[in-house]
């Protein structure tokens, strides 16, 4: 099937402007051959051969603590955290490969990003664009899943269900449909990083489709850790943060919601995108972490 796709900001083969889109249910794969790496090895039959295989399966995923030459995708980074972090591991050396439902927004990212970056179009809620994405990137080291929509705070009893059920898909479907076409694609020592937040352990109220999925998510990387051992899952579990989440809120309305925030915590500031991108690299290295919410919230859930 031919690949139906555009190419942003400048020519398919400068990865610098790789900015790649395709309709809804076409397949970009085309007659490209997408190389894998087969880390198979034969193996004589021992009575000891279970605690042998076991053994091999871990040494392969023993992770290289560096992220430099590794290539890690990001969902959702062309802005915000995502971004950051994007910016934060193409510091450290990494090539990384932002995706994001805005072509504007790639285009954007990709002004700031080296030239190795790469940015592609998917909307997260069409399993089919994501299948696709991770049939054409081929192998690679490390997701980080950050995508997510301004959030939907207010009574439960005024909550319009149509928005909720769409944070609903964009966060948690979206994160789970990600991994799923991911994980054929991780190389050994490989991890996945999904975004969380403080509220699903301490919500506040008119929090509750916030919180609900905060709690799914949290549960979520627990039992991938499980299900998917030895590649490591963890997620981050932000606290009030400065960044694109709150973009629909005038400067007026995030001023009043910040500085009241920084006066309480301990820290005496409001996050930064930065703080929180720092946190995703520290788990992307850490190979004993698996199944772990790290919470970046500046002591916030202690008072």
């Amino acid at each position: 099937m031919a690949f139906a796709g555009q190419v942003r900001g400048g020519q398919a083969s400068s990865p610098r402007k790789r900015v790649i889109s395709w309709q809804h249910g076409e397949s970009p794969l085309g007659e490209e051959r997408i190389l894998r790496r087969s880390t198979s090895t034969e193996l004589a039959w021992t009575p000891n051969m279970n605690a042998l295989t076991a053994s091999r399966r871990s040494q392969d995923f023993m992770l290289n603590t560096q992220v430099q030459s590794h290539r890690i995708v990001i969902l959702g980074g062309t802005s915000g955290i995502g971004l950051a972090t994007a910016e934060r591991a193409a510091a450290d050396g990494a090539t990384v490969i932002v995706a994001s439902s805005s072509p504007d927004r790639i285009d954007a990212a990709l002004e700031r990003l080296p030239a190795s970056a790469e940015g592609y179009t998917v909307n997260v809620r069409h399993p089919e664009e994501i299948r696709d994405l991770f049939n054409r990137l081929g192998s690679f080291d490390h997701l980080a899943f950050t995508a997510g929509e301004t959030l939907q705070i207010g009574a439960i009893a005024d909550t319009d269900l149509e928005p909720a059920r769409r944070a609903l898909d964009v966060r948690v479907w979206g994160a789970y449909a990600t991994v799923k076409h991911a994980v054929p694609h991780l190389r050994p020592g490989g991890s996945i990083v999904l975004s969380s937040g403080i509220a699903g352990t301490r919500p506040e109220p008119n929090w509750a489709v916030a919180a609900s999925i905060c709690g799914a998510l949290d549960a979520l990387t627990r039992a991938l850790a499980v299900e998917l051992a030895p590649i490591r899952v963890n997620a981050v579990a932000p606290g009030a943060v400065r960044g694109d989440l709150w973009r629909e809120m005038n400067e007026e309305d995030r001023s009043a919601m910040y500085d009241p925030l920084s006066e309480a915590l301990p820290v005496g500031r409001v996050g930064e995108v930065s703080d929180i991108a720092k946190t995703f690299l520290y788990l992307m290295r850490n190979g004993y972490s698996s199944g772990t919410i790290v919470t970046v919230d500046g002591g916030s859930v202690l008072v």
